[in-house]
């Protein structure tokens, strides 16, 4: 069982950056691939990025590629979300999740824990 708490969340303007953090309860951090996925209001959530075990492996949406950055610190057990270069369509709630595998997964099926979210907000 891994509980989620995410963080970092709030008002920015377009152009600026955030880092979302992500704490992971559990002795078993180290075991799970970890995702961020948001979901603005009035659409579904989607896929933002992740990172598998050990950070050797990551993937991205093609809507933040190069603009965001997913990796995680085992040994803290948190995974990190910078994002630079804001949108007023990045606005949404960002959730953490988990997954018990290696690999990463980009569909929400994949992950069965979940974070609250926090809120992100980029004012135009």
């Amino acid at each position: 069982q891994v509980q989620l708490v995410e963080s970092g969340g709030g008002l920015v303007q377009a152009g600026g950056s955030l880092r979302l953090s992500c704490a992971a309860s559990g002795r078993t951090f180290s075991r799970y691939a970890m995702a961020w996925f948001r979901q603005a209001p009035g659409n579904e959530r989607e896929f933002v990025t992740a990172v598998s075990w050990i950070g050797g492996s990551n993937a991205y949406a093609d809507t933040v590629k190069g603009r965001f950055t997913i990796s995680r610190d085992n040994a803290k057990n948190t995974v990190y979300l910078q994002m630079n270069s804001l949108k007023p369509e990045d606005t949404a709630v960002y959730f953490c999740a988990a997954r018990n595998q290696w690999a990463v997964g980009v569909s929400s099926a994949d992950y069965q824990y979940w974070g609250q979210g926090t809120h992100v907000t980029v004012s135009s």
